[in-house]
């Protein structure tokens, strides 16, 4: 007679790549389950933390694990996200990505309704303000819902420091939003319609910066934004000490060549420089990845109606956002 016991291989806990720390905890969730459940009961050890657990898939067979605290959890919201569970029809689930498909209010919206980390912190003050937490096995990235707008503008390090500092930086963040979306327009508008709006001398720098690109404001910052993402995506998949050398010298190369070639202008450049750097400022990679498509269709309504068109793109925006809901819940 033999028996087999295997051994499962795990990762061990250690600071999460996508979510950097600069005060606090460097542990973050690894692809084990029952670990990850022991990092945040390490840190909530009470005992109304509810751990439940529901099949959904029958070919993959792995389970969903959902945590919340008894007496600080909407029990509406709850029985939503119960129902939401147990309303799933699917052969596999591998992923939380594909989770949150299933459980969005709105899976077409550009904006994440539900929140992914792989930091124990950032999920045990969630729960502590009454949400609740859903797990895969296999996956290190974690489920947080109901989410509002203005949750993927904090970060845990912002509890680390001074009131007035956290303040600030959060302030910062929101401008960067702002200034991540609308700058390409602002520009776009600017040179395509409202000349007007610049001191005089300045109108004469850009003027003669724009006077020998032989298309629209629209196609050149199409051009560079384009670019960047191909430089952004490259960086990304290649290994990291090649991904790091493509980002400078892709960067530099090609800015300065484009630049030299008359296919745009000194300001473009430093526009969408500064267009890229405010969105890298945002902490949440899922309202990262949001604003870098909400800033084309400003680009485009900036392109046909200026100033005008950005304020309509705004009122729509404004209004999607409004109507939004995460289980239920106003965003």
């Amino acid at each position: 007679l033999r028996i087999n016991l295997p051994s499962n291989t795990n990762r061990s806990v250690m600071e999460p790549d996508s979510e950097h720390i600069i005060q606090g905890s460097h542990d973050g969730f690894v692809e084990n389950m029952d670990i990850n459940i022991a990092l945040i009961r390490k840190r909530l050890s009470i005992p109304d933390l509810v751990v439940k657990k529901m099949i959904i898939s029958q070919s993959s067979n792995s389970p969903i694990t959902y945590m919340y605290i008894e007496s600080k959890v909407n029990q509406g919201t709850l029985d939503e996200i119960e129902y939401r569970l147990r309303k799933i029809e699917t052969e596999y689930l591998f992923s939380t990505g594909q989770l949150a498909d299933f459980l969005e209010d709105t899976v077409w919206s550009p904006f994440p309704q539900l929140m992914t980390t792989e930091r124990p912190d950032k999920v045990a003050t969630n729960l502590m303000e009454g949400r609740v937490v859903l797990m895969l096995d296999n996956t290190p990235t974690v489920l947080l819902g109901p989410i509002t707008f203005a949750s993927y503008f904090q970060s845990p390090d912002d509890f680390n420091g001074r009131v007035l500092v956290g303040t600030f930086y959060r302030i910062l963040r929101i401008v960067s939003f702002l200034t991540a979306i609308f700058l390409p327009a602002f520009y776009i508008a600017i040179v395509s319609f409202h000349y007007e709006v610049l001191p005089y001398e300045l109108s004469k720098t850009v003027k003669i910066a724009v006077n020998e690109i032989p298309y629209r404001p629209f196609i050149e910052a199409m051009i560079l934004e384009i670019t960047i993402e191909l430089i952004r995506e490259a960086s990304i998949r290649l290994p990291s000490p090649i991904g790091q050398t493509i980002g400078i010298v892709g960067g530099l190369v090609i800015g300065d060549a484009i630049v030299s070639a008359g296919l745009v202008s000194n300001v473009m450049v430093i526009v969408v420089a500064l267009t890229a750097i405010s969105s890298f400022v945002i902490p949440s990679i899922e309202m990262n990845t949001t604003i870098r498509l909400l800033r084309y269709p400003f680009m485009l309504a900036a392109s046909v109606l200026g100033f005008f068109g950005i304020v309509i793109g705004t009122i729509v925006l404004f209004i999607h956002l409004i109507n939004l809901r995460s289980f239920k819940q106003p965003y």
